[in-house]
Parts: C-alpha cells; sequence; structure tokens
C-alpha cells in the first residue's frame, strides 16, 4: 500500500573530518590504509548481482609505491558488456515499478553505510588506489560521495513534487519516468565521488546501469558496488564491468535500447562518443540523452586591487592539491606587474614547504600522479620548458622520478608569452604557468584570458575593488561555468556550488544540484477530463 507523500528533507553537507595528530579518524584511517595493504584484494566484475571474473587478471599497484601489490580486477571482454546490458534491460520493468520510497531507501542506507562503517576503508582505498592525501581523500570518497546520495534523494522528491495545473473539470498530473532503455556511466580516475554518483544518479531515477570506472579507480570503485550491494540495491540494477573503452563504446553505442551516457573524462574521447552517437541515432529507440563533464585550462586571473596572500594561497592550493588532477585545479595564471613579484615570491616560498611522498605519511602534501602514461605526459611538458627559447622557465620544481612511483614535483612556469602551450593546454598534472601583464591594461588582458582557451570549466578572480569584481564577472560570464570570487577554482560542494562548465569543458549539466536529476528522467503528461462531452458541437458555432 502506497497512500502517503513522502518527504526527504534538505539534508546538511557531510563534516569534514580533520585528520589531526592524536584524534580517532587519523588512528582509524591508519588501521584501514595497513589493512588494505596487507590484503591483496581480488576484485570481480559485478553484472545480474553476480561476481564475475575472467581469465584476464590485472594487477594494481599504488601509482606511489608501485612495488607494492594491492590486487587484482579481472578484464571484461565482449561478452561481458553484452552480459551487463542484458541483467540491466532485464532488471528495468521491476526496479522502475518499486515505490520511489523504497528506492530512496537504498541510497540513503548507502550513505550511512559510508557515513559510518565504510568511512575509514573508502578512503584508505582511494588513498591507495588514487594516491590522495588523507584530506583529499576524506572530501572526495566520504564527504562528496555521501552528499551525492543524500542531495539527490531530496532533489528527486523535490521533482516528484512538481505537477501542473489544472482547470475547472480537469484534472492534469505528471509523472516523471526512467528512460526506455539503459544508460552507460564512464567515469574517471580523480574522484571517486565523481565515479559513484555518475552511476547512482541515473539509477536514482529509476534508470538501469552500465557502468565502466577507469581502470585507475576501479579499487575504491569496487568498495562503492559492496556498499550499494549491502544497502540493498536489486541484482542488475548497476552493474560494474571493467572492458577497454573502445569496446564498450562499440557495443553500447550500437545498442537500439541504448538511453543515455553519463561521463566524466576527455573531450577528445566525449566528442568522437558524440559523434559515434550521432552516426547510429537511427538505430535506438529514443533520443539519448548525452551528458558529460569533460576537459579544464583553468585560470586565476589577480587584479591590481588584489590581495597578494589571498592571490599566492589560492594558487598553491588550487595548482597543486592533488597534484593537479583535478578538472578544475588551476593550471594558468594572470597575474598584474605591481603585485606580481610579491605574488611568485610567496607562492614559491610556500610551495618549497610541500613534502612529497607516499600517502601512509600523513606529512606528505604531494603523493603521485595517477600512472606511468600521464606521468610521461606531463613531464613532456616540463622538459619543452627546459629546452625553450627562453619564451619560459620554470622557477620552483620541475624535477621528477618514477623509480619507485610516479612522483613529480610540484612546477611553477614563468612566460612572457600569453599563448604558450602550457598556458592553453591542459596538462592535468602538478604544472602552473604565469604570465605577468601590465597593471593598466587588465581589462585587454580579460579579452586574452577568455579567447585563450576552448576550455569554460571553472575560473576565479582576485580583487578589492568591487566595481572591478563586477565587471570581470560580467566580462567573463562565458569562461567559466564555476566561477570563484577570492577563492582557488576547485573545491565544489554538492548543493552549495553545483559543478559543470560549458564550451569544450562539457554540458554544463550541473553535478550536485537539480538539475542534473533532470536529465534521467522523460516526464509523462496526463489529463484526465471529470466529465466528458458527449458531442462534439461547440457554442461558438451555433446560430
Amino acid at each position: 500500500m502506497n497512500n502517503a507523500y513522502f518527504d526527504f528533507a534538505e539534508p546538511k553537507n557531510e563534516p569534514v573530518l580533520n585528520y589531526a595528530p592524536g584524534s580517532n579518524e587519523r588512528k582509524e584511517l591508519q588501521k584501514a590504509i595497513a589493512e588494505l595493504k596487507a590484503t591483496k584484494r581480488d576484485i570481480p566484475m559485478y553484472i545480474d548481482g553476480e561476481e564475475v571474473r575472467s581469465d584476464i587478471k590485472v594487477e594494481i599497484r599504488p601509482p606511489h609505491e608501485t612495488a607494492h601489490l594491492l590486487g587484482h580486477y579481472y578484464e571484461s571482454i565482449e561478452e561481458h558488456v553484452h552480459k551487463a546490458i542484458d541483467a540491466a534491460l532485464d532488471a528495468q520493468d521491476s526496479w522502475a515499478a518499486m515505490n520511489w520510497e523504497h528506492r530512496a531507501s537504498i541510497f540513503i542506507k548507502a550513505a550511512e553505510l559510508l557515513a559510518t562503517k565504510y568511512r575509514y576503508r573508502m578512503n584508505a582505498a582511494t588513498m591507495l588506489g588514487q594516491s590522495k592525501n588523507a584530506f583529499q581523500a576524506e572530501i572526495d570518497s566520504a564527504c562528496e560521495l555521501i552528499d551525492f546520495l543524500r542531495f539527490n534523494v531530496h532533489f528527486l522528491s523535490q521533482i516528484y513534487k512538481q505537477q501542473p495545473l489544472s482547470s475547472p473539470g480537469v484534472n492534469n498530473r505528471m509523472e516523471y519516468r526512467p528512460l526506455e532503455g539503459f544508460v552507460l556511466a564512464v567515469t574517471p580516475f580523480n574522484f571517486t565521488a565523481i565515479g559513484g554518483n555518475l552511476a547512482a544518479a541515473p539509477a536514482m531515477c529509476g534508470n538501469v546501469v552500465v557502468w565502466k570506472p577507469a581502470n585507475t579507480q576501479i579499487y575504491s570503485a569496487s568498495v562503492f558496488m559492496e556498499i550499494m550491494i549491502e544497502a540493498g540495491l536489486p541484482a542488475g540494477v548497476i552493474n560494474i564491468i571493467y572492458p577497454p573503452g573502445p569496446l564498450v563504446g562499440e557495443i553500447c553505442f550500437a545498442h537500439p535500447d541504448f538511453a543515455g551516457i553519463h561521463f566524466t573524462g576527455s573531450t577528445g574521447v566525449f566528442q568522437t562518443m558524440w559523434k559515434t552517437i550521432g552516426n547510429n541515432i537511427a538505430r535506438y529507440k529514443t533520443y539519448p540523452r548525452i551528458v558529460g563533464e569533460t576537459g579544464g585550462k583553468d585560470f586565476i586571473f589577480a587584479h591590481p586591487s588584489a590581495m597578494p596572500e589571498a592571490v599566492a594561497t589560492g594558487l598553491a592550493r588550487g595548482a597543486f592539491e592533488y597534484q593537479g588532477q583535478k578538472c578544475s585545479a588551476a593550471s594558468r595564471a594572470y597575474l598584474p606587474s605591481n603585485i606580481a613579484q610579491e605574488i611568485i615570491d610567496m607562492l614559491v616560498t610556500e610551495v618549497k614547504t610541500m613534502k612529497m611522498g607516499i600517502v601512509d605519511d600523513f606529512t606528505n602534501f604531494i603523493n603521485a600522479v595517477i600512472d606511468e602514461r600521464s606521468f610521461n605526459s606531463i613531464t613532456r611538458y616540463i622538459d619543452e620548458v627546459k629546452n625553450s627559447n627562453g619564451a619560459a622557465k620554470i622557477i620552483c620544481g620541475g624535477n621528477y622520478d618514477k623509480s619507485k612511483g610516479y612522483f613529480i614535483e610540484p612546477t611553477i612556469i614563468l612566460t612572457t608569452d600569453a599563448t604558450y602551450s602550457t598556458m592553453c593546454e591542459e596538462i592535468f598534472g602538478p604544472v602552473l604557468t604565469i604570465y605577468t601583464y601590465d597593471a593598466e591594461n587588465w581589462i585587454q588582458m580579460l579579452d586574452v584570458l577568455d579567447n585563450t582557451s576552448p576550455y569554460a570549466l571553472t575560473g576565479s578572480v582576485f580583487a578589492q575593488d568591487r566595481y572591478a569584481i563586477e565587471f570581470m564577472a560580467k566580462r567573463l560570464v562565458n569562461s567559466a561555468g564555476n566561477f570563484y570570487i577570492n577563492d582557488k577554482p576547485s573545491g565544489a560542494v554538492v548543493g552549495q556550488q553545483p559543478f559543470g562548465g560549458a564550451r569544450a569543458s562539457g554540458t554544463n549539466d550541473k553535478a550536485g544540484s537539480i538539475l542534473n536529476l533532470y536529465r534521467w528522467l522523460s516526464p509523462r503528461t496526463i489529463k484526465e477530463t471529470l466529465v466528458p462531452p458527449t458531442n462534439y458541437r461547440y457554442p461558438f458555432h451555433q446560430e
């Protein structure tokens, strides 16, 4: 029986634990890290609620400690992709028909399990598998993922309450169906929370999901699946598989029941997906929803009135937290000539105090980049500067070593060319490039900033002059989907700063807000005439 209206009140953001020396949470997290390192985890796929293994066993090693074996996962082949799709479609009718309060309760329970029983295990898995320090793991794999689950339940309950007007003699209503088919979630390595949310948000709306996480995030993604299963997620609703990217795209985008893609990753991959979907459009039962957050070349612009200490701190945190491997990380900076040197001196002094090493040592601010491919890509940019003709120079860092892990020093580049490659191209690593401009020409510099990059994800402006702040906010209206004033351009919080960018940075469907959930719903309007007419005649045409 379902004869009540269920309300899921707006939650509070999950409090961030600080892991200070001597704290209980620090001891518990260190214990969880030790336990995971002492165990070789055997990570299966989950298809139709069953553990599935293939003949292809792949090692998982910490990026910061490549000599250590954390465990294995099993690479998916074509057969597993088809089975995952079939399992999802088999579960579709019963999952869509489940009363909303019961669907919601699964995700609320998952959030509670994550906040309590699994908090340290999830953080430890993220630290070891993705080389995050304790604080970066806490704000990601604990707090943000908990917030996604709780806030999305609340947002969805708000959507379900939205109903149309009814005129006399008519009862109008709206119901919000899931999409007709399956949703493919393709998720990145850098945020455990993004991985969980990209799969969970469509499922919460009644959709069934095939989830392909990045290989370098499988270690923590498997913990989230364990949590969801314990929370009561029915078999087949979310199926997690580990195939090569091109294989999953080839099969899913050719399937007539493909209903949508929830993606975070590179711009090039997303554009290829979009093109493939377009080429296959006549195959599909419905027009697929295409939701993606892609690259960024995020900026910090300091006005001549900015406080140097605030700018230096924004750059230090914004550029080098999690080794610059955030979509929102500050990668290019524009400093006015009147305070540029003061900011640079402060920044370099701060960066030189940043310790680098393994995640087990909580005093390390910098850990490793995610893998050898990323290491080689980032160091190529550093080497180009070292061999440049003088247009750019390294003023801090620039060293790297992959003998024990993929370590790259936080590196600051100073350039005299506002269009130098490291000012324009996405690097996705601990590399910040600074350009000093004539303080009197700050307005003209905004045009340079706006036209330098095809991306428009995040950006920051620093100023004390309120007229200047207003001017910059208006002039840069399309330069960033998340715009920050006197703060670093990273660290969006669910429910507070809905996240997403436009231009080459994605579809700007704002994860962490009600807007994203609309994309996974297909409304149906129902009109019921209470006393229907009994002949065709209208008054207007009577004699």
